[in-house]
């Protein structure tokens, strides 16, 4: 079986400015492993649209400056694959 291939990884907006604020061995994690930045898969390439840290210990639901900040960066990371392809 080949091995997988590696994508190009964009950055959108203020995403990688606001990941290299948080401490260290979260960026550590969260550059191997994505889970707490909105990444996005594209057929060649990765879009990271959002990274930020959850400051809310009570609620659940992501605040939605967030969600409409990462709706808005979708949008944009779609019209960027279309261009390509």
């Amino acid at each position: 079986m080949p091995a997988p291939s590696l994508k190009p990884v964009i950055w959108l907006g203020d995403s990688l400015r606001e990941l290299v604020t948080f401490p260290a061995v979260v960026q550590d994690e969260m550059g191997y492993a994505f889970r707490s930045v909105y990444t996005v898969w594209f057929a060649d390439r990765v879009f990271v649209l959002h990274a930020f840290q959850k400051k809310s210990k009570s609620g659940l639901a992501t605040p939605k400056a967030d969600l409409d900040l990462i709706k808005q960066r979708l949008k944009q990371a779609t019209e960027i694959s279309r261009k390509k392809e």
